[in-house]
């Protein structure tokens, strides 16, 4: 089968309100319960002065955002390598983004290579990367 996917297509993001409700409910899902996430006496004592969401919160939106938008072949070799570049602090909205930058052939199937990220609303990068997948 051939993909219609080309370079310049963008991926389909979304907006997510990062509450503290979430980032607690992350705490228990990961068993990452630094205090910076969720003891606020704590993180008013960081470089940050209030909590601060996981960052692979905001890694497992762009992880949401690529099996919703490859939902056939994401999970068979996907691979994302990203750097974390700010913080997201509770009652932040995020949106992640993507789009196609080259698709490649590996090992006679085509996999997409995609610029990635997760944007706060003031277009500041919280996770910015790069993301392979096979492609149908």
């Amino acid at each position: 089968m051939v993909s219609s996917r080309k370079v310049g297509d963008a991926l389909t993001g979304f907006s997510r309100l990062v509450t503290q409700d979430r980032v607690n409910a992350y705490a228990e899902a990961s068993g990452d319960h630094n205090p910076i996430h969720l003891n606020e006496s704590y993180a008013y004592g960081t470089q940050f002065g209030t909590r601060i969401a996981h960052g692979m919160l905001s890694l497992a939106l762009i992880a949401e955002m690529l099996a919703t938008e490859f939902p056939d072949t994401w999970h068979d070799g996907g691979n994302i390598k990203v750097r974390f570049t700010a913080p997201v602090f509770p009652g932040e909205t995020v949106e992640t983004y993507g789009e196609i930058t080259s698709i490649d052939d590996s090992n006679g199937r085509p996999v997409a290579t995609c610029k990635i990220g997760c944007k706060k609303t003031d277009g500041t990068d919280a996770v910015a990367g790069r993301a392979t997948v096979p492609l149908e």
